[in-house]
């Protein structure tokens, strides 16, 4: 299980986000949170490969935390987007952005994009999840009633399946905890991969 391939690790989680924190927490893990220095509001002019931006992202924000840290470390960074009609959808910039996105997303599916990139031992392992979700139609009331929570402003896509927004959710064909912003199961495989308890 994760918790004992981690087992004595010094353990960086290269995010600020409080739904990575809970996710940690929930796998049993004792770690140091650290936000990586990363602009995340730009976006490529091409929308076309989701897949190549959420790897390079995470890749930049690992990196940059490896670069602050002792390489004795294990350092594990993430990123993540909706993406749907072709377009990333990352955090709204304001409330007004949140209504289009969410606007955007009702009554559609769209899909949920994390790439996680781990280092340790001078190497790093990446790789990319994705899952389905399905919204139900949204009316001008529920989307303006969501906004005022506050709750879409720091979520890709303007939306949390964890808060208020799993409401509108109908469909999901994939990993949960991917739309949270953390797919488990793939951190767990990539950690197999790595072979950690054959590297000491």
């Amino acid at each position: 299980m994760i918790h004992n391939l981690l087992k004595g690790k010094k353990i960086v989680l290269a995010s600020a986000s409080p739904r990575r924190k809970e996710l940690f927490k929930l796998m049993g893990l004792k770690y140091i949170q650290v936000s990586a220095d990363v602009d995340e509001s730009v976006f490529p002019q091409d929308h076309s490969n989701p897949r190549k931006f959420v790897l390079t992202q995470s890749s930049k924000k690992c990196k940059e935390i490896v670069s602050r840290m002792d390489h004795d470390c294990i350092v594990i960074a993430a990123d993540t987007i909706v993406y749907h009609d072709k377009k990333i959808l990352g955090k709204p910039y304001d409330e007004e952005e949140a209504e289009k996105f969410l606007r955007h997303l009702s009554g559609k599916t769209h899909q949920v994009y994390t790439g996680v990139t781990i280092f340790y031992k001078q190497n790093y392992i990446s790789d990319v999840e994705k899952t389905y979700v399905t919204f139900k139609e949204l009316s001008e009331k529920e989307i303006k009633e969501y906004i005022m929570t506050q709750e879409p402003i720091d979520k890709a896509g303007a939306y949390g399946i964890q808060g208020f927004g799993c409401q509108f959710v109908s469909k999901i064909n994939g990993c949960y905890f991917n739309v949270m912003g953390f797919p488990i199961n793939l951190f767990y495989n990539m950690l197999q991969n790595i072979k950690l308890k054959g590297q000491e």
